[in-house]
């Protein structure tokens, strides 16, 4: 019989790997904002290209010896979070037709007040003290940085509601990951969960009559660059490090998204930070700094006996 997860050792310090899908995710508004496609085209091409891409790992001999094992509670819940992702993709994606790359972006990162409290009630994970004042201090400084952008009439406002929506639907999505991660591989788990929401969005495609096709070829490009660099390095990675360490961990850390996508869109877009931005920046990197200190050291989820190896 294999080793329970429990016993395995990240091969890659999981801290080091939530950074690099930290920088990863910063690309995915600026890749969605360049993208000439409606946002459900958009965000079905990032999932049916990233499920392309990890298939051939998925689906090789230890792949399917995997998805075989797989009990159908462990697919329902996947399929569940693959759902999740693509509700948050649909919502996210749209809201920046609406309003900023800054607003957008930090009203989907506020995810963590939910992960936190669902840790909590439903697996247990509790934060120290000085945890918690880095959360709330990251949380703090991305309101800074979308501060001067919300607006309570029109568009903005519609596209601030898309983008909070977005939140709850990730939030689920991390929590669910947190609860497999210690039972499936990788691999398997992603395979399903992309899948899933892959499926979901072309069916909403498909329902809305929103065209498939033609689009320029430059937006094809972007439309791999979406699911090579924010959803394979970006959330593969942090679905990945769930394996190793408390959900609130990957939910907080994303909140240096903000900070990447700003300076981001400041060098292409041209949206200049103003001094809350900046400040938001500072206070941000300062929280996170408090945060994973407080939390540092690997951890697993505990699996039941007998559980397979990632």
């Amino acid at each position: 019989m294999e080793a329970s997860p429990g016993a395995e050792r990240p091969f890659v310090n999981p801290y080091l790997a939530i950074i690099i899908g930290v920088v990863a995710v910063s690309f995915s508004a600026i890749f969605t904002k360049l993208a000439e496609a409606p946002p459900l085209v958009i965000a079905f091409y990032r999932l049916a290209f990233t499920v392309l891409l990890i298939t051939p790992f998925a689906l090789n001999r230890a792949g399917r010896r995997e998805l075989k094992q797989t009990t159908g509670r462990e697919l329902a819940l996947a399929a569940l979070a693959g759902l999740l992702l693509a509700a948050h993709f649909a919502v996210w994606i749209s809201s920046l037709n609406y309003t900023t790359v800054a607003s957008s972006t930090i009203l989907v990162t506020m995810q963590p007040l939910f992960v936190v409290t669902g840790a909590y009630l439903f697996l247990k994970e509790g934060l120290t003290a000085r945890a918690l004042i880095g959360a709330g201090l990251a949380l703090t400084g991305s309101v800074l940085i979308g501060i001067n952008d919300f607006q309570m009439g029109g568009t903005a406002l519609y596209g601030d509601l898309l983008a909070f929506s977005g939140a709850l639907f990730v939030a689920g999505y991390v929590l669910i990951g947190r609860t497999l991660r210690a039972r499936l591989p990788i691999a398997t788990y992603t395979f399903v969960v992309f899948g899933t929401a892959a499926a979901a969005l072309l069916l909403a495609n498909l329902a809305t009559s929103t065209p498939l096709y033609p689009y320029p070829q430059q937006t094809w490009a972007w439309f791999l660059a979406l699911a090579v660099v924010p959803t394979i390095l970006g959330h593969m990675v942090f679905n990945w490090s769930l394996r190793y360490v408390k959900a609130a961990v990957v939910s907080v850390s994303i909140l240096g998204e903000p900070v990447g996508a700003t300076t981001l869109a400041y060098f292409i877009f041209g949206e200049v930070p103003g001094l809350l931005q900046l400040a938001g920046g500072a206070v941000i990197a300062t929280g996170l700094y408090v945060f994973i200190t407080s939390v540092a050291g690997p951890r697993t989820v505990p699996a039941p006996a007998g559980a397979r190896r990632t």
